[in-house]
């Protein structure tokens, strides 16, 4: 039996419990968060204990942390529990300061202990299919990768003040898909930002729709298009062109059943939002991250994936600022 606890009782925290409570081999034993009554609800809900950091850590049985809290606590929570020797799942970003992201991996790596970053597209069953198939070859050399990833609906001005702007909350899964991919890094990109759906983003000097294209230094591109508004649904797709095709992983929708009539041919919107998109992923990753605790092995997806998808993000900042392509240095 593994023993886990999970910093932070928020929205992904309660994600993340629910699959938590569901894994046969996993003992959630402590919630952390810094309200204590959203805490104790918490614990009644789950069954685990309401503590403290300094209790969860100092607890022997534990053999690992899941870190679902604020983004600015990451940074703190990851080294305490590295020095703690407990196996680490920390949310993306690891901190919106790479400097900061360096230090955490620094003290990651002193502690040798296992470090697995959320990038839960990485476990998106589709996706991962579609990774299988172009790793065996089966289109050949990858030419072309493009990724939609479009939300149903604006944040409030209040969650966009609280996050580090969204390159760094919503493109950072794509640059990771787009790293993973293309079969080689990236060594340039491009970006290009506008406020089309909401004032609160220009408010804030951020974008609510972009654009991006990677570049490989075999010259393999990438195209990343988001928006936060797809008035029927969470829009999430993957084509990979290649010599000999392509492989595309399309939307997910409630049911299959689509409707041919003299009108028109009709199918279900895409599922609504990233929770229920992204359900099975979120399982999955969790899954994988007891399983590299039980072996002792390296996760799919580490620290060094964390710090390259911050640079990417960087990277499209300046980009989108200078309007010209950025060297990309890893």
């Amino acid at each position: 039996m593994i023993n886990l606890c999970l910093f932070g009782a928020g929205f992904i925290g309660s994600v993340h419990a629910g699959n938590l409570t569901k894994h046969i081999g996993v003992n959630f034993k402590y919630i952390i968060d810094p309200r204590p009554e959203i805490a104790a609800k918490f614990a009644a809900k789950t069954g685990a204990k309401a503590v403290d950091t300094a209790t969860a850590l100092a607890d022997p049985e534990i053999h690992g942390v899941l870190i679902a809290s604020a983004t600015p606590t990451h940074a703190d929570l990851i080294i305490a529990a590295a020095k703690a020797g407990k196996a680490v799942f920390c949310e993306k970003p690891i901190d919106l300061d790479l400097k900061r992201t360096d230090e955490c991996l620094v003290a990651v790596k002193k502690a040798s202990v296992i470090f697995q970053i959320g990038f839960n597209r990485r476990f998106d069953p589709s996706f991962r299919a579609l990774k299988r198939r172009l790793d065996a070859g089966e289109i050949g050399k990858v030419e072309q990768v493009i990724i939609t990833s479009r939300d149903p609906e604006p944040e409030t001005e209040e969650q966009l003040a609280a996050g580090g702007g969204v390159f760094r909350e919503m493109t950072i899964h794509d640059f990771d898909m787009a790293r993973n991919l293309l079969g080689e890094e990236p060594s340039e990109l491009f970006a290009t930002g506008s406020s089309l759906v909401s004032p609160a983003y220009a408010k804030l000097g951020d974008y609510d729709t972009a654009m991006f294209i990677l570049r490989t230094p075999s010259g393999r591109q990438c195209h990343i298009n988001n928006s936060v508004r797809a008035v029927y649904g969470y829009d999430q797709r993957i084509e990979v062109h290649g010599s000999l095709g392509m492989l595309r992983a399309a939307n997910r929708t409630p049911t299959s059943v689509e409707v041919s009539n003299a009108v028109s041919i009709a199918t279900d919107k895409p599922l609504y939002f990233f929770i229920e998109r992204y359900a099975e992923a979120y399982a999955e990753e969790l899954v994988h991250f007891v399983d590299c605790i039980k072996n002792g092995t390296k996760p799919d997806v580490g620290a060094d994936d964390g710090r390259k998808a911050m640079i990417l993000c960087e990277a499209a900042i300046a980009s989108a600022k200078s309007g010209k392509f950025e060297a990309i240095r890893f």
